[in-house]
């Protein structure tokens, strides 16, 4: 009998292997031109991601972390704002915000969908802070409620950055994430949902002053080459990563809706277990697929004895990291559901090339710890 091999969280080698040719004629093609950074495959592939989004406007960047950064200056958050985020989310997501200039207020996440929790965004908006922002993470893969955080936004006059970091496609009423906000970062590290082999990032908004501020933003503060307008930085998608995503974009339709597909076979295999699930809208992508127990700890050394790796995304809410300790004000918001979620959560291998084998594999792990 042969070795069982590892079933991975993310397996972005399986995603070059699939369309291996493609891509290396895609890198050779790259190779062979003239211009590495910010060239013909950058302008492509940001005219291809609009069409795909719908209209707007896209920005290729260097990383989500700085899409974050970008967006929130060009919608004129400036330095000592406030700008409000869950804890329970990616630290980039704070890291954007304090290298914006702005002092990050954090937000308790809803226990059932794992997101950004509009009743502490609320406890926040009535008191004496007055926000210049929100960033409205889509964790996971699903979407935050942006039909009443916009309201909300026209009501008490912040701006919206969504981070859709982990949310390629994801839907909203039926629209994508990325529309309702008055700009959107989105990650292409290597394990997303639309995923570079190396660093990449996109800004988008509907809005051409935001677009052209991000424009000059991520090349040195230049609206004429070599003189800078104000202080920028260096965020320039380059041409390598920009053909990969090129040929990913042509997938992601199809990937999403194999994720899709894995969580449905995940969720029939859990109906009956006792474990936390997050209510899922039709619109979700799931970029992770997350259960909640208090044995978490247990179940993920149980899984790894079988050779499946499960994961642990965020150990420790933002609010907890020293780095983010003299931002923190819990007598606005309760923050524990977020804290639960930490000690709790866990992730399970998710990504479009998974075999229903591998699938059953999880399933058949998790099933039998409990039982």
């Amino acid at each position: 009998m042969s070795e069982l091999s590892l079933v991975l969280p993310a397996n972005p080698a399986a995603s070059y292997q699939a369309h291996r040719e493609e891509f290396d004629a895609a890198l050779q093609a790259a190779l062979g031109g003239t211009n590495y950074i910010l060239g013909e495959n950058v302008s492509a592939f940001e005219r291809e991601y609009a069409a795909w989004m719908g209209g707007g406007q896209a920005i290729g960047v260097a990383n989500g972390t700085d899409a974050v950064e970008l967006c929130l200056r060009a919608c004129g958050v400036q330095p000592g704002d406030l700008v409000a985020l869950p804890t329970h989310t990616a630290v980039a997501t704070a890291t954007a915000v304090v290298r914006a200039g702005a002092k990050p207020v954090f937000l308790d996440i809803n226990p059932e969908t794992f997101l950004l929790d509009l009743a502490s965004l609320g406890k926040v908006l009535v008191s004496e802070k007055k926000l210049a922002a929100v960033v409205a993470v889509h964790l996971y893969g699903q979407a935050v409620d942006m039909t009443t955080l916009m309201a909300w936004a026209g009501t008490y006059g912040f701006q919206v950055v969504e981070d859709c970091s982990q949310a390629h496609g994801a839907l909203w009423e039926g629209r994508k994430v990325g529309w309702f906000g008055h700009a959107a970062a989105y990650s292409c590290y290597p394990t997303k949902n639309l995923g570079a082999i190396g660093d990449a990032g996109i800004a988008f908004t509907a809005s051409p002053d935001i677009a052209e501020r991000i424009l000059s933003l991520r090349q040195y503060g230049w609206r004429e080459r070599y003189i800078s307008s104000e202080v920028g930085m260096n965020s320039r998608l380059d041409e390598l990563q920009a053909a990969i995503l090129r040929v990913k974009l042509r997938y992601l339709d199809a990937d999403n809706a194999r994720r899709r597909a894995i969580a449905s076979q995940y969720d029939a295999a859990f109906s009956s277990l006792e474990i936390l699930r997050p209510s899922v809208h039709e619109g979700h992508v799931f970029h992770q697929y997350t259960i909640a127990t208090e044995r978490r700890d247990d179940l993920k050394d149980s899984l790894a004895e079988r050779k499946v790796v499960a994961g642990i995304l965020y150990p420790q809410p933002i609010h907890r990291q020293s780095a983010y300790y003299e931002y923190v004000d819990e007598s606005t918001v309760d923050l524990s559901s977020a804290e639960e979620a930490c000690r709790t959560l866990l992730c399970l291998p998710m990504h479009p090339h998974l075999s229903d084998e591998d699938v059953a594999r999880v399933s058949d792990g998790v099933v039998s710890f409990f039982a």
